[in-house]
């Protein structure tokens, strides 16, 4: 190196050469370099999140986190396996031993939780994942003398308007009510019918849904049915 050097010193031509193809080669090769000034990291990192509607944290790690962990606590590449039970959610974080396949992984992951017939009946689907760091650009806050439902309404408008710009790719909703429905029924109703609220829980759930009936073929075209039941709001919103 201390040779290198010395020999450079003494080649004044040699050391202005190479600094002009330094300088040269730095200015073809700028336009090459991608350039993020909020840069998407991706972690080693894969998460299974279920929502299980009314039930308590032992209940979520019963019910959700137990088999989960026993699903995936076979499969290659898979360094660590965290559960966390809380009220209504259970969300199993897998970490990847260093050079895993993350795309791989996440695939036999699906593979095997889409296997687990265990799960509690009311209990959503898995929301399967990868784990990425983004930085947040700006934010917007909605307020406002309206309701809830008015302002996450708009709020979802506005969510949509942005990402109809061209240089937004991603925006995303924050502390946001999820939408939700209060059904009274009082109790000498429910003893007239004969009914339980676990009846008439189950009653609602087949009811509130969106369901695809298929297509009917036409001399016009193909009409595609579509039974759409799910509500968001009840009388009066």
């Amino acid at each position: 190196m201390k040779g290198s050097i010395k020999w450079f010193a003494g080649n004044h031509v040699a050391a202005n050469i190479l600094m002009f193809v330094f300088i040269v080669g730095g200015f073809l090769m700028a336009g090459q370099v991608d350039q993020e000034v909020f840069p998407e990291i991706q972690l080693d990192l894969i998460t299974v999140t279920m929502q299980y509607p009314g039930a308590g944290p032992l209940e979520v790690e019963d019910g959700i986190i137990r088999p989960i962990e026993q699903a995936i606590g076979g499969l290659e590449n898979i360094k660590r396996i965290n559960g966390k039970a809380s009220e209504g959610r259970g969300v199993v974080t897998a970490e990847l031993i260093e050079g895993a396949d993350i795309d791989e992984v996440l695939d036999n992951i699906k593979s095997e939780v889409d296997r687990v017939q265990t799960f509690p009946e009311e209990a959503e689907d898995p929301v399967i994942a990868k784990v990425t760091n983004r930085r947040e650009a700006i934010s917007l806050v909605v307020y406002g003398n309206a309701t809830d439902v008015a302002l996450r309404q708009h709020a979802e408008r506005m969510q949509d308007e942005l990402l109809a710009l061209p240089n937004i790719t991603q925006v995303e909703l924050a502390a946001t009510r999820p939408y939700e429905i209060s059904i009274e029924i009082p109790e000498q109703t429910l003893r007239s019918l004969n009914l339980t609220l676990n009846e008439v829980a189950g009653i609602v759930r087949q009811s509130s849904l969106d369901l695809a009936g298929g297509s009917v073929k036409t001399e016009g075209g193909e009409i595609l049915l579509r039974t759409k039941e799910k509500r968001y709001a009840g009388q009066g919103v």
